[in-house]
């Protein structure tokens, strides 16, 4: 019996969002984020939907025989991890380019799969490079950013819409390093998509979970996605490597590659520091942070000599603080030779 599921599962015959989720209500929904749903797709269309909202829920699948489906707890659930307990996100940034017992920070995101994709997300591309460059005829810097952003987020998205959800114990894992981030998936690939086809072959491991998705444009086009990732990375200035997709055991890495930011010249940046600010740049390249008393003791500088060097790379748009009080700390936002 439990091959004929799983063979089921594989073939796509049996799908997880559609099943009811046991021993859900309807007081479980979160009927604000129905009505935020409401107004996003109204912003994105132009288009409001009148219909009342238990029966749009049933509509789009969210309910069925009268009962919650797991797509409905997962996109519209106050707390889907009560139900289902592998729904959530671990963000780990690694200091180097290797897994290691030493992190720089890691996250735990909880929530409906619109709040864990902006979450992620957000949390991403706050702990990336991005550096500016001065463009002829244009007075604003262009900003160029160590991952294309498109693709930070539409790997974030697709782990969460295709995983395979019937995969207990197992939850999405984002490593970051320095030269590259890995997005974990569980489950391995669906039937006939491999890495070598991903690109060209369109599969919705959970249909109900990706038209939901596309109906706000968190997934712009069905079946397009990987293909704009691609798209994204040979359009990035800095010519980063292109992602590499592979199964290992149950679950599905994808490697985003970091662009060299070390071909943004100093010339082209035209930002000039002092030595004090260049040494603490390189301690932030290499433990992730720093606080401001590192920054005195690195550089054997007083209290006002620090707080004057790091406001100014702050007005420069090098590094960015984070926290308040003693507990504060910098990070790095632009990479500069």
């Amino acid at each position: 019996m439990q091959e004929i599921l799983e063979l089921g599962q594989k073939l796509g015959k049996i799908r997880f969002d559609e099943q009811v989720c046991e021993n859900a209500s309807l007081k479980e929904i979160d009927w604000d984020k129905v009505k935020w749903f409401k107004s996003a797709y109204q912003t994105i269309t132009g288009k409001e939907i009148l219909t009342e909202n238990k029966k749009l829920l049933k509509n789009i699948g969210c309910i069925k025989e009268q009962k919650i489906s797991n797509a409905g707890i997962l996109l519209f659930g106050k707390k889907p991890d009560k139900f289902i307990p592998s729904n959530q996100i671990t963000i780990v940034r690694y200091p180097g380019n290797s897994v290691s017992d030493k992190y720089l920070d890691m996250k735990e995101f909880y929530g409906n799969l619109f709040d864990l994709i902006d979450k992620a997300d957000d949390y991403i591309k706050e702990h990336i490079q991005i550096a500016s460059r001065l463009v002829l005829g244009q007075i604003p810097r262009e900003e160029i950013p160590q991952y294309p952003l498109f693709a930070v987020r539409e790997l974030i998205v697709n782990a969460v819409a295709h995983r395979d959800y019937f995969t207990h114990g197992s939850r999405i894992i984002i490593k970051m390093f320095n030269d590259r981030i890995e997005y974990h998936s569980p489950g391995g690939f669906p039937s006939d998509i491999t890495p070598e086809n991903i690109i060209d072959r369109q599969y919705s491991r959970n249909s109900i979970l990706v038209k939901v998705l596309n109906k706000i444009k968190y997934i712009e086009a069905i079946g397009d996605g990987i293909d704009r990732v691609f798209d994204s990375i040979k359009k990035h200035p800095l010519k980063p490597k292109l992602p590499l997709f592979r199964e290992l055991g149950n679950s599905v890495i994808v490697t985003l590659y970091s662009a060299d930011m070390s071909k943004m010249m100093e010339k082209e940046l035209r930002i000039e520091l002092n030595k004090r600010q260049k040494n603490a740049l390189e301690y932030i390249r290499k433990e992730g942070r720093i606080t401001r008393k590192k920054y005195e003791d690195i550089n054997n500088v007083s209290k006002r000599t620090s707080t004057r060097d790091l406001s100014d790379l702050m007005k420069k748009k090098i590094i960015k603080k984070v926290g308040k009080g003693p507990s504060s700390y910098y990070i790095l936002l632009k990479e500069v030779t």
